[in-house]
């Protein structure tokens, strides 16, 4: 029995064949971003949440224009994975040991499991903790956004593309974490996870951002979420359609902020934004639609 939920309106399963050819320069262009291309900032202050998930105009359009010929290709069929339970490898690169060496505990763990699945639990979506690996290696631990991606990734990441891998390590750059898009699988499915500083987890010491919430947020780009400020007041923004527009980042908790005067109020509780974690608790309804066009496009039974 599948561990996926579908909704299926029309039948017409053999035509998602038709179109899904990839478009490999794109996501071979994602895996090449460099700190010019990230959300980069130093050090990590209140007020500051940096996401370096790779968020390049560019190469947005061109994964957007990739998964609308995907959902044309599909001529009806309104099939779509709806919810289900993802199996989750979770990776702790420590330096040694001790919590302040990364290697953070067993409850800690488990605590950003219980974030997930509060998160994700309304929208269909639930996150099964397989299994856990410790890896002791200092160059894997400050290297793990950047220099050290591959090589960590390539060494121990588990499973398929609906399987989630957590990599808990120390990025560089002032970053909180950062992870692939679903569009990315296909040309460098060895690379496919989640990276999260390692004291952003609950318990963690990376206030006001050691809720938990990095996991959330970081997990919802691996489920095809965009920022809510992507593309600022104009455009197509985070390609959602109620989660109203705003002009930056929201950081802290700053209630009836409004940067772009037509859109409503900034969505600043919403996963997506940069607020802290005590402010962020939701996500939209036609972010849970994205999501599981996203996951059913790109991750089902790849």
């Amino acid at each position: 029995m599948s561990k996926f939920r579908f909704l299926t309106a029309f039948a017409g399963i053999s035509a998602i064949a038709i179109a899904l050819f990839a478009f490999d320069f794109v996501t071979n262009a994602q895996r090449s971003r460099t700190e010019a291309d990230a959300d980069v900032k130093v050090p990590i202050v209140r007020g500051e949440r940096f996401c370096a998930t790779d968020h390049n105009p560019e190469r947005i359009a061109a994964a957007e224009a990739d998964f609308a010929q995907r959902l044309d290709a599909k001529e009806g069929d309104t099939s779509s994975v709806t919810g289900g339970v993802i199996n989750v490898y979770f990776h702790v690169i420590r330096r040694g040991t001790g919590v302040s060496n990364g290697d953070i505990t067993t409850t800690m763990i488990n605590n950003q499991m219980s974030v997930l699945n509060n998160a994700y639990a309304s929208w269909g979506w639930s996150f099964n903790l397989v299994t856990v690996t410790r890896t002791t290696n200092s160059t894997w631990f400050t290297g793990c956004y950047g220099s050290s991606e591959s090589a960590m990734k390539n060494s121990l990441r588990q499973g398929t593309a609906d399987d989630l891998n957590i990599y808990s390590c120390s990025p560089s750059g002032g970053i909180l974490g950062y992870a692939t898009f679903p569009s990315s699988y296909t040309s460098a499915p060895k690379l496919d996870g989640v990276v999260l500083l390692y004291s952003s987890v609950p318990g963690g010491t990376a206030a006001p951002y050691n809720l938990g919430d990095t996991g959330t947020h970081e997990v919802g780009h691996w489920m095809g979420l965009y920022h809510t400020f992507q593309g600022g007041c104009n455009g197509n923004g985070d390609f959602v359609s109620d989660t109203p527009a705003e002009a930056s980042a929201a950081f802290g908790c700053p209630t009836g902020r409004n940067t772009c005067s037509t859109a409503g109020v900034d969505p600043i509780t919403n996963f997506m934004d940069y607020t802290d974690d005590s402010c962020m608790f939701q996500f939209t309804t036609g972010q849970d639609s994205r999501m599981d066009s996203q996951f059913t496009t790109y991750r089902y039974n790849r």
